[in-house]
């Protein structure tokens, strides 16, 4: 194995703004969750429920940007900087009826699979309305997406730090008046939570927009010149971003599958599921950023012809991802109270979340090291060897989900021990096929 020349401060200067940014979608979860935790348990089902399915959706709009976003890496390793300005373009044309396809799957036809799987009647009737206004945020999403794809495939991660705390502070402010209708707004619960999570999606793609007018020279890169759609360049990306789009629409839908037999156990196991989620999510932060930087950096590596040093690569990037997780980690496990406190004031949530987050902090661990390594795959180009990997690890993760809570009834506790297991099998698959040297002859 060759040691690569990028260095450690080099990999922390790509992946801090990603994971900075990879607050986006999280922080609206996260501030959706908290204020909703205040509503009531209904309310923070609802949310739960509501927010998986709409994130399940948007992963296949993610799955393309990925997929653009290595191939932007490639050509920028290869110093093809005019052919980055047709990726942009071919995956603007692609995401557009991507988008009205998700809005009608959302806004329409996840009423007819929400009724048919929630058991509880209020959680349903409060996740429809949740639904209807939050289905209008995807074409936002989706724009979004495009951008993140083109500074993220360049290395220029640091308009997403901006653009999040744009997006962060539009969040919370219209969180707090309209969920609980300060100011003379009314009191709108779950659609309120909705509503404000629309409005910053649209001005984030206000700000990306914005920027890269004042900062970019379009010339460079050949930049929206929105010549006719070209369908062998449009293919090239989907031969990419295919098997990434299925991936994450299918690991965000297994785990919408979890929650379902979560609410089985209780409405009070979905609450305190939807919390644990929530913390779960930003324990997973720096691991998405740094998994971003891995599979942006393989591909640009690659790119310059220096296959041999990929192996190094990855193995330096995970142990910088553990590195950053312990420390998260060590928060958890030393304040769980104060940390569960923040999503809700009921002392039995807060009892019962106690040695679930205990589980989950665990687990996160595992995960970080396989996200990593999985992502490596990703970045050669091999997408379809990362979903039939994914697709063989989280069938495993469902059987055993599904055995363990309705086979053996096991705690809410217990379910989330699912997690050590999914993490465990990422790292040992993708290792073993990243050994392999058979993803070297891999052309994008």
């Amino acid at each position: 194995m060759v040691k690569t020349d990028i260095k450690y401060s080099r990999i922390w200067q790509i992946a801090y703004p990603i994971i900075l940014g990879s607050i986006a979608q999280n922080l609206i979860n996260f501030t959706d969750t908290a204020f909703l935790g205040r509503v009531g348990e209904i309310a923070l089902g609802a949310g739960a429920l509501g927010g998986l399915f709409y994130l399940a959706v948007i992963m296949l709009g993610l799955g393309f940007s990925t997929g653009a976003q290595i191939i932007i890496a490639r050509r920028n390793g290869e110093g093809k900087l005019k052919e980055i300005g047709q990726i942009i373009d071919q995956s603007l044309y692609f995401m557009v009826p991507l988008a009205l396809f998700a809005f009608v799957l959302l806004r329409y036809w996840s009423i007819d699979i929400l009724d048919y799987a929630v058991q509880s009647k209020a959680i349903f009737a409060e996740t429809t309305i949740y639904m209807k206004y939050r289905a209008v945020g995807i074409f936002f999403a989706m724009g979004n997406m495009v951008f993140r794809a083109f500074y993220v495939g360049l290395a220029k991660t640091k308009v997403i730090t901006y653009t999040t705390i744009v997006l962060a502070i539009v969040n919370i402010t219209l969180d707090y008046i309209l969920i609980f209708g300060h100011f003379g707004a009314p009191e709108m619960g779950v659609a309120g939570a909705a509503i404000a999570s629309v409005i910053a999606e649209a001005t984030a793609l206000l700000y990306f927009i914005g920027y890269t007018f004042v900062t970019v020279k379009f010339s460079d890169y050949d930049l929206f010149l929105f010549k006719k759609p070209e369908y062998v360049k449009l293919f090239a990306i989907l031969k990419v971003a295919i098997p990434i789009m299925m991936q994450q629409f299918i690991s965000l839908s297994v785990w919408f599958i979890f929650f379902l037999f979560i609410e089985k156990l209780g409405e009070m196991a979905l609450a305190v599921s939807n919390i644990v989620r929530s913390v779960y999510v930003i324990l997973m932060i720096p691991i998405w950023g740094f998994a971003t930087a891995t599979n942006t950096l393989v591909s640009y590596i690659i790119g310059l012809k220096k296959q041999d040093e990929v192996l190094s690569l990855i193995y330096k990037i995970a142990g910088l991802t553990l590195v950053g997780v312990l420390g998260i980690v060590t928060i958890g496990v030393l304040f769980p109270t104060a940390i569960l406190s923040v999503y809700t004031n009921d002392p039995v949530l807060i009892e019962m979340g106690k040695p679930v987050l205990s589980i989950v902090t665990i687990g996160v661990i595992f995960v970080g090291v396989g996200f990593i390594f999985f992502n490596g795959i990703s970045g050669t180009g091999k997408t379809n060897i990362s979903l039939s990997l994914e697709i063989i690890v989280l069938t495993i993760y469902l059987v055993y989900t599904y055995v363990i809570i309705n086979v053996f009834n096991a705690s809410v506790t217990m379910a989330w021990s699912s997690e050590i297991v999914y993490g465990t099998l990422m790292a040992l698959v993708s290792i073993l096929y990243l050994r392999t040297g058979h993803w070297k002859k891999s052309e994008i």
